[in-house]
């Protein structure tokens, strides 16, 4: 997966590297407590939200918050 990281990068001029974990953990958490469509879309408005100067940190807790109050679409109480 670093191979296809460092491609992108090089894809879309970015110098920085990310942190892959923490990035698929707030994907993991959004997969699971919302749906699994949630999932890319939620890494999507967390890089523009840091694009944008949010702390990285501070805006992943913010979102692990947020899913772990989430009542999941798939599930059957909802």
């Amino acid at each position: 997966m670093q191979e296809w990281i460092n491609a992108v990068k090089i894809e879309l001029g970015i110098e920085e590297s990310p942190d892959v974990n923490l990035i698929l953990d707030v994907a993991r958490d959004a997969a699971h407590s919302v749906r699994r469509p949630a999932a890319p879309l939620t890494t999507y408005l967390l890089g523009y939200a840091v694009a944008r100067g949010a702390n990285l940190q501070e805006s992943v807790k913010k979102i692990e918050h947020l899913a772990e109050g989430w009542k999941s679409e798939e599930s059957p109480e909802a």
